[in-house]
């Protein structure tokens, strides 16, 4: 009983731009409903709802995940440009999502490494869900967003 049960996903992407470049495509919310899984049909409903997001800042995004239209509201609790920015989520599907972007300048690319710490609500059910589903889910959706920032900062003029 009361036993955490947060999943971490880790991805990491090298990109050949700079951090600044990374960031801000990364920290613009225009830019996220762009670039991730087309078939959830994501876009920004409430909050700041195009262009970039700052300290402080709410979010909420409208998408279809396993069938299901979704709400999810994130805000961020951490912002320190062009090296990392943090939300996390005030209201959603899930019982706790934190998700911390950083970006480190190596050379002429940028490291571009997503934490995302997150625990289902419904107990042993979402527990088994994490394990079984989320976890590789959570990782598919990132590494495909990543891919497509990574796209857009190697063909966008700093």
């Amino acid at each position: 009983m009361g036993e955490i049960t947060l999943v971490i996903v880790t991805t990491t992407i090298d990109i050949a731009a700079p951090a600044d470049v990374c960031f801000r495509l990364a920290s613009d919310i225009s830019v996220h409903t762009q670039t991730v899984w087309k078939h959830t049909k994501e876009q920004a409903v409430e909050g700041v709802t195009a262009g970039p997001i700052g300290p402080g800042e709410t979010v909420t995004f409208e998408a279809t995940h396993f069938g299901v239209r979704q709400r999810l509201t994130s805000k961020i609790t951490a912002y320190n440009a062009p090296y990392m920015f943090v939300d996390e989520m005030q209201k959603g599907a899930f019982k706790s999502l934190r998700h911390i972007h950083e970006f480190e300048q190596i050379g002429n690319k940028t490291r571009m490494v997503d934490t995302l710490y997150f625990e289902a609500p419904l107990g042993v059910l979402g527990w088994a869900a994490e394990r079984l589903v989320l976890r590789t889910y959570m990782r598919r959706f990132l590494e495909h967003r990543n891919l497509q920032l990574k796209r857009l900062a190697e063909h966008t003029e700093a």
